[in-house]
């Protein structure tokens, strides 16, 4: 029991930690430029929830640096939508797929195991799958094709926690 005990007040000063940090933060930017009076898209400032295409313009392809692209285009925030596009598979192309990982170890190996499926490889064409990030927590998401090979291999991954979303 005091071991269960103090998981969950980690757990909860963590998530205290976090809100209050991001509360103290809120007119902080991400480097140059990314101030209160800047031109570019300001922390925690969005109209609403946004629809991201996952990878821009490169899509859901083996050999992109996803965790890259994720750090890149961070912050993201609770009900923004993530769009991921790739071919359906066919003679010229490999199939690619969109799992959940339940926890970091399993994203770090690439362990498929206690992953979920949550696109398949037809999923992502036309307009691609969408998947809303509804709760405050890690999502770890990765191609799982060819036993975790484009995940492990061809940068298929990569992670984002959701922020709250401020209106003024």
């Amino acid at each position: 029991m005091g071991l269960k005990f103090a998981h969950r007040l980690i757990l909860v000063v963590a998530a205290a930690s976090m809100l209050g940090v991001s509360l103290a933060n809120k007119d902080w930017g991400w480097g140059w430029g990314w101030g209160r009076n800047s031109n570019k898209h300001p922390l925690n400032e969005t109209q609403g929830p946004q629809k991201i295409i996952v990878g821009g313009s490169e899509n859901w392809h083996f050999g992109f640096n996803y965790s890259d692209w994720a750090f890149q285009n961070a912050p993201f925030y609770f009900n923004d939508t993530l769009v991921f596009k790739y071919d359906p598979p066919s003679n010229t192309t490999f199939p690619h797929s969109v799992y959940l990982f339940p926890d970091r170890w399993s994203y770090s190996n690439c362990n498929l195991k206690r992953a979920k499926m949550i696109a398949n490889a037809t999923q992502g064409g036309g307009d691609g799958f969408e998947f809303v990030l509804k709760r405050w927590r890690p999502y770890y998401f990765a191609c799982g094709e060819r036993d975790g090979f484009h995940c492990k291999v061809g940068s298929m991954r990569f992670t984002v926690v959701p922020l709250f979303r401020w209106h003024y």
